[in-house]
């Protein structure tokens, strides 16, 4: 027996090492290790179950291999006996054939976190690069890196994967072809200005995620010894108590004396029936409609039950108007010491940032009566602080006002400082069509309509990208990065406008490859760009942020044509990319349907039987092409539609026109 349990050792040994982590092959061990111990005559020589098993290495104990001369007629029928039946030898050869091919098709690539930019989460002498995008290498051979960088107090990490044999900006070559370790270990660089450090590893997923340094060489350390973080308590408690102390006193203190805070006042309108709300399907500027009346007029008069504005809340005492343009109106000029006399009806829109309001701006007096116009406010909560003044900056800025840029009347602050219900408004033009989704959903396009409305959207979009406005003065050029339909307004049957400019950027030549870099991955998922996606922007050309823009608005083109009548039978209105993605997509279902499969809305071929529809759909094409150096500008774009247009005024026949756009010309204005 101790002979047998030998053998049946070794043999279960050879084997658990080759399928170490194939536990599918674990029930094929349990049977050889069974059938080895009903087995009762093997001997202790080791078997290679790569070659299979002869009938000398089976021979009984006690006799000599290949000694079979003279041995009596019982013997041989002993050695019949004792030789393994064949299922042993043929059942440790599938199990090593089948652990050789489960490891051999289990061969992947690196996982790597895959950031240009964040901001590492540090604790002693590790930190954590906050990454939140993974993507697998493409060679095998690719390693994970991290190069992580300090400049005064700010701290970033770049994460991606990288061939070792290729050269890296700032990092040594040779420690390149030096990272082997499954961990990821710091190793300094030189740099210019601040520190800089670097490390590789492969063979374990993320493993660029934790960045191992040598102790305190981050920066960021803590205090571990016994004796001294009592002593840091003990500092810290007293001016923590008394900080809590003063808070308390002060909000009781604003309490009673103006009374408990609450939202802004938004009484009803005597005489007049509630709206009906709704809510885009993504709607950040959904009730950005156009005047009433039409054409810019203004909302009804009102009547006597409407009076003036009478009385002021805490919030509007503390109301702050910061720029008013666009003669929001000739009564209020020269008097805005307080707040708009604005009042709130109904919530229209509500997005990411803010919800927009349907509202009525008091005008002034006529005829026995006050006057209103009907306007939108967008109200940003305090925490949404930065993208109000980031939108208020576009919106205020003379030189970006534009017939397809929706108007902007004023910006205010209401509420006081530091107040729990302080608000940020920003009052705009109302359009009664509400957004081009929307629109898109109840209603169909002529092919006239079609062609109008997408070359106003063109006109707005390269108007925001152009360095100088249609009177040739220098502006700086604007990257909107969220454009969607549901940030478009259409402002009447062939006219649309953009708006929604909280995420948008000014390219400005004096900011660094770091500012935009900061800049982050924006956007939404379903309307973003390829190169987006899969965080690879060339952030040195600020041409790479206006084809991220021509990206997606390739892809509204396509809803609007979608609903055109020009291409026959018309279905029911899909977003781009329909039912291929869920409603609300994420970056890695986004990311596998445009970089994996290359994937793109369809375009049927009945579409193109339409001869200016054919042009409209290679102008789409051309627009969201993989390659950003290849896609089409907005101004080519503009070319093509003013070309389309003509061509249907002229009733000629309708050629395809190459545009002769050079970047002198400004064909949008």
């Amino acid at each position: 027996m101790d002979s047998i349990y030998v053998r049946c050792l070794k043999c279960n040994i050879l084997i658990l090492i080759i399928i170490k982590k194939k536990k599918s092959l674990h029930v094929l061990v349990s049977v050889i290790e069974y059938k080895c111990q009903k087995s009762n005559r093997f001997s202790t020589t080791t078997v290679s179950p790569s070659v299979g098993l002869s009938r000398e290495q089976w021979a009984p104990p006690g006799r000599h291999r290949g000694s079979t001369s003279g041995s009596s007629s019982s013997d041989r029928l002993a050695d019949r006996q004792t030789e393994p039946p064949f299922w042993v030898g043929l059942l440790v050869l599938l199990t090593v054939c089948l652990a050789a091919v489960e490891s051999f098709s289990h061969l992947s690539f690196n996982l790597c976190k895959w950031c240009e930019v964040s901001s590492p989460v540090c604790q002693d002498s590790v930190c954590h690069s906050n990454c939140t995008l993974s993507s697998f290498c493409t060679v095998i051979e690719e390693i994970c890196i991290a190069i992580w960088r300090k400049t005064n107090e700010t701290m970033t990490v770049l994460t991606m994967c990288h061939h070792p044999s290729l050269p890296l900006e700032g990092v040594d070559p040779s420690l390149l072809l030096n990272f082997t370790s499954r961990e990821c270990h710091m190793v300094p660089q030189p740099a210019e200005d601040g520190a800089m450090m670097v490390c590789g590893c492969k063979g374990e997923h993320e493993c660029n995620d934790k960045l191992i340094f040598d102790k305190g060489a981050n920066g960021f350390s803590k205090l571990q010894s016994k004796e001294v973080i009592p002593v840091v308590l003990v500092s810290l408690v007293p001016p923590i108590l008394v900080a809590i102390v003063a808070t308390a006193a002060f909000y009781f203190y604003r309490t009673r004396r103006f009374g408990k805070p609450g939202p802004p006042a938004r009484p009803d309108w005597p005489g007049k029936q509630t709206p009906e709300l709704y809510q885009a399907l993504d709607p950040p500027c959904g009730g950005l409609h156009s005047r009433e009346g039409g054409g810019g007029g203004e909302g009804g008069g009102g009547g006597g039950g409407l009076g003036g504005i009478t009385g002021t809340t805490d919030e509007e005492s503390n109301a702050k108007v910061l720029s008013v343009i666009n003669d929001v109106s000739g009564e209020w000029q020269g008097q805005l010491d307080g707040p708009l006399p604005v009042k709130l009806e109904a919530v229209v829109g509500k997005g990411r940032f803010a919800e927009v309001w349907r509202a009525r701006l008091l005008q002034g007096e006529k005829n026995g009566g006050n006057t209103y116009e009907t306007v939108a406010v967008k109200v940003f909560p305090a925490m949404e602080y930065a993208s109000w003044r980031n939108e208020r900056s576009i919106y205020s800025d003379h030189k970006l006002q534009h017939d397809n840029i929706v108007s902007f009347l004023a910006a205010e602050e209401r509420g006081a400082p530091g107040h729990a219900h302080r608000k940020y408004w920003l009052v705009l033009a109302y359009y009664s069509l509400g957004n081009l989704q929307d629109f898109l959903t109840v209603n169909l396009l002529s092919w006239e309509e079609l062609v109008a409305m997408a070359s106003s959207i063109a006109k707005g979009l390269a108007h925001l990208h152009s360095d100088t406005t249609p009177s040739g003065v220098p502006k700086v050029p604007v990257a909107h990065r969220d454009v969607k339909s549901s940030n478009i307004v259409v402002k009447s049957r062939k006219e649309c406008a953009l708006c929604d400019f909280g995420l948008a950027l000014r390219l400005d030549l004096s900011l660094t490859v770091d500012d935009y870099a900061n800049s982050g991955q924006v956007g939404t998922a379903r309307y973003m760009a390829p190169e987006v996606l899969e965080s690879r922007v060339n952030l040195e050309d600020l041409e790479a942020f206006k084809q991220m823009d021509v990206y997606s608005m390739a892809l509204v083109l396509w809803e609007m044509a979608s609903r055109c009548q020009a291409i026959g039978e018309v279905k029911g209105y899909e977003p781009a990319f329909g039912s291929k993605v869920s409603e609300q997509p994420c970056v890695d279902s986004m990311r596998d349907l445009v970089l994996r499969d290359r994937g793109r809305p369809d375009i049927p071929t009945a579409w193109t039987q339409h001869q200016g529809m054919s042009v409209f759909c290679s102008t789409i094409t051309e627009c969201w092409d993989h390659d950003p150096e290849a896609r089409l500008t907005a101004h080519c774009v503009v070319e093509r539609f003013n070309a389309l247009q003509n061509e249907e005024e002229e009733g000629d026949s309708l050629l395809f026109v190459v545009s002769t756009y050079t970047r002198g010309q400004q064909p949008w204005s």
